[in-house]
């Protein structure tokens, strides 16, 4: 009968398979469709004369395509893969269920299809480091590791390539959990903070969503949680369940700044190469994920050498004497927070960006207590600084706040008032929606700036 990938894609032969959102981690799986004969119809809302050379060769190798306005009307599919950016209780896809049709994604197929070892990694914030560190203590070990999911690379038509004893290691965010069915063999849950509130109804939503990473587990499953979130340490698995703790109540904990395993001790906190006390978690978090896999020699290399990940706390250049750092990431309160806490001297803070609608009022105290300078840009510019001169702990002038609008102006005016010996951090505590398609590109733009300084 050959391999559950060729099971399940043999059996989609001539249906009609509606593929909504033509991005970059849905194009393979359009290819992957039409090489096993599907009717595909590829869903995406950008106009035909925007569309881009690729998805106009899915269009010549066979894919019809609905884009524009109203690019979901009239839609007719015997399967439906929802692009994870799209509410599950989207109008027209509940107008599609009704019609019969059934609605996946392409990371809910990976996870019955998938032939090897699988771990997967949610929270609010530290799962792209944490799925990273992963990998790596994975591949210094001498497994081979496919990365992927919410951290870019589709991995659902690597399937054919992967073996038994290979590992996939997985990034996921709420809007991929929301309607998942299946659990990896590994989970872990880094944090739970207020997040992505302009998508999911409420915070409860939001909670239910990240305990599908566990839900669907079996008792000989492992699933590691953050003891120090009030959130997270509520959870319950099914099967073996291990947290770790900066303050001393985990299976994995910090004493006198070492990491200690079950009181033994793995991991100098001053040989982690990446700053931050947050980082200090995520390393925790990977030990525990990776126990029993990796050793403690290969977790403290990996320690010393590993530089950290693109856009977070990511150093890009020191100009004068200051240092200029791309937070692009940070795009919640909680994130921003720990990056301030990186740092032992006051900085200049590049804050603002896309309303989410979460709260900001935690961010003020920590404004108060980590920033000389604010620098403010964007829809939530004027919730940030409401937020900090309403906590009790601020004073007028201290921090000073500046209003700049958009995010170069903002970029210009805290290099400007910069001198030697600060530290500038881009960490906006908001998505990048308002001015960016995506917290990488503000990332790389704000690199480009700071480069031409």
């Amino acid at each position: 009968m050959g391999s559950a990938f060729e099971r399940y894609f043999s059996c989609l032969k001539g249906k009609k398979i509606a593929v909504l959102g033509l991005g970059v981690s849905n194009r393979p799986l359009v290819r992957l469709l039409l090489e096993y004969g599907c009717d595909v119809t590829g869903c995406d809302r950008t106009p035909r004369e925007k569309l881009d050379e690729e998805v106009l060769a899915l269009e010549r190798a066979g894919c019809v395509l609905s884009v524009g306005e109203g690019y979901l009307e009239d839609i007719q599919a015997d399967l439906v893969f929802r692009t994870p950016g799209m509410y599950p209780g989207n109008p027209a896809l509940e107008g599609l269920r009704q019609q019969g049709a059934k609605v996946t994604s392409e990371m809910e197929v990976f996870f019955e299809v998938c032939p090897c070892h699988t771990i997967a990694v949610t929270g609010s914030d530290g799962k792209t480091t944490t799925t990273t560190l992963i990998s790596e203590m994975l591949k210094a070990a001498g497994y081979t590791v496919w990365l992927g999911g919410n951290i870019g690379t589709p991995l659902l038509p690597l399937c054919r390539q992967m073996g038994e004893e290979d590992y996939a290691v997985v990034e996921l965010s709420s809007f991929q959990l929301m309607d998942m069915e299946r659990s990896p063999q590994r989970a872990v849950v880094t944090n739970l903070a207020p997040n992505h509130l302009d998508v999911h109804k409420d915070m409860d939503e939001y909670v239910e969503a990240k305990k599908n990473v566990f839900k669907f587990q079996s008792t000989g499953d492992r699933l590691v949680l953050n003891a120090d979130n009030a959130i997270t340490d509520g959870f319950t698995g099914v099967g073996l369940t291990r947290k770790f703790s900066r303050l001393g109540k985990g299976d994995a904990c910090v004493v006198d700044g070492t990491i200690c395993r079950d009181g033994q001790e793995v991991l100098d906190t001053e040989d982690i190469l990446i700053p931050g006390v947050h980082n200090i978690e995520n390393y925790m978090a990977a030990m525990l994920a990776v126990e029993g896999l990796v050793s403690d020699e290969v977790i403290r290399s990996v320690a010393k050498t590993f530089g950290g990940v693109e856009h977070r706390i990511e150093l890009v250049r020191i100009k004068d004497g200051v240092r200029f750092y791309n937070d692009s990431i940070a795009s919640s309160p909680s994130r921003t927070i720990a990056g301030l806490r990186s740092f032992p001297e006051k900085v200049i803070l590049i804050a603002g960006g896309y309303d989410k609608q979460i709260p900001y009022d935690v961010l003020g105290p920590e404004v108060c207590a980590h920033v000389k300078l604010l620098v403010l840009g964007g829809a939530t510019g004027p919730k940030i600084r409401a937020a900090v001169e309403g906590c009790g702990a601020y004073v007028p002038g201290s921090p000073e706040i500046m209003d700049c609008g958009d995010f170069e102006s903002a970029v210009r005016a805290a290099a400007g008032a910069a001198k030697s010996g600060d530290v500038v951090l881009m960490s906006p505590a908001s998505a990048a929606f308002d001015q960016f398609k995506n917290f990488m590109v503000r990332g790389d733009f704000y690199k480009k700036i700071v480069k031409e300084l």
